[in-house]
């Protein structure tokens, strides 16, 4: 595997990445974790626009299904100790360098969320990594899971009118991990805790319950969910604990049970803070993108080597300190990742070839 690096940009404490459609061309987003702008990027890494200068706080971001450039965005979770006033807004393109933001929901402590469709219907799942908070690294109030049927057409919504949000699951201590998944021939996601990972499956009809499925109970600051191997089962990767050091792959046993089937060998004090987390087919391959924040500060890719019959890993980045990752691939169909290099202030693009 060839990595050719690119910096795009520099943005104090980047962390959120999202691809976009816009004008009918492919984009993506970078915005920050603190009081900090939000950037817009043509599939090549140029800079277009800046959609916002502040408040920042945005830990995820996603396109609306079926929209130009309209998309959802975490606003003000600064940290776990400061994320009382989040919220998720709803960002629509009006002119070059200027984009609308509205509330679509208020929701407190809110780190991931996704859209899900199922049945024809487009759902939202909103996770909350606490529910309260009265001083620093207060964990007395587990974190939830709300869902909601998101409209087709957004423009009632704004903060004296928000869409209402339906509990799914409650007292989920440090609720960090959002994965989204194709499950059963629908979306699914995948959510990390300290209870372990559950998988939830939006209504298979409009009006029925949301399907809730614990699929391990090992802590889990994050989780993917992958054929590595090519056996047509699917492996478990885990971060572990919150914001922690572990990163293991589990392979389903007769009794389908998730075992440990590889850890990563480096000392655990070189893999501090494991936090970007990406499924996807790099060069053709499943592969998993994992980076970390302190330590070695390193960004990976995980595969399987069928010769070899484990698992092998290759730089992508080394001392970067990556807090999220993505994967697509361009118009000239290369691989690319772009990276949010938290730790040194970059937005780098890494073009991958044989």
């Amino acid at each position: 595997m060839k990595v050719e690096k690119k910096v795009i940009s520099n943005l104090n404490k980047c962390y959120s990445i999202s691809e976009l459609t816009y004008k009918g061309e492919h984009h993506f987003l970078v915005a920050a974790e603190k009081k900090d702008p939000c950037y817009l990027f043509a599939e090549d890494g140029t800079r277009l626009e800046t959609v916002w200068t502040e408040p920042g706080g945005i830990m995820t971001m996603t396109p609306v299904p079926g929209a130009d450039g309209q998309f959802l965005a975490t606003h003000e979770f600064y940290s776990p100790n400061d994320s009382l006033n989040a919220r998720i807004v709803i960002v629509t393109p009006r002119g070059k360098d200027d984009w609308e933001v509205r509330t679509l929901c208020f929701a407190p402590f809110v780190h991931r969320f996704g859209i899900l469709r199922r049945g024809g219907v487009n759902y939202l799942l909103v996770c909350c990594l606490k529910t309260g908070h009265e001083y620093k690294n207060d964990w007395r109030f587990p974190g939830a899971c709300f869902g909601a049927e998101l409209p087709a057409d957004l423009s009632s919504f704004d903060d004296g009118h928000p869409l209402v949000l339906e509990p799914l699951m409650d007292e989920m201590l440090k609720n960090h991990g959002y994965c989204k998944i194709s499950y059963g021939g629908h979306d699914a996601a995948l959510v990390g805790c300290e209870d372990g990972t559950f998988l939830f499956e939006p209504p298979a009809v409009r009006g029925a319950d949301w399907e809730i499925t614990q699929i391990s109970e090992i802590p889990s600051s994050d989780s993917v969910l992958m054929d590595f191997d090519g056996d047509g089962q699917l492996e478990l990767g885990c971060i572990s604990p919150f914001h922690g050091n572990s990163l293991t792959i589990y392979h389903l046993d007769e009794d389908d049970n998730y075992v440990p089937q590889w850890k990563y060998p480096a000392p655990e004090k070189e893999t501090e803070m494991i936090h970007a987390t990406w499924p996807c087919q790099l060069l053709g391959k499943p592969t998993w993108i994992v980076g970390w924040r302190k330590g070695t500060k390193d960004t990976i890719a995980i595969t399987w080597d069928e010769e070899a019959g484990t698992y092998r890993t290759e730089y992508i980045d080394r001392n970067t300190g990556c807090a999220n990752a993505l994967h697509f691939r361009n118009k000239e169909g290369k691989d690319v990742i772009i990276a949010a290099n938290r730790e040194i202030d970059e937005v780098a693009m890494y073009t991958i070839t044989e």
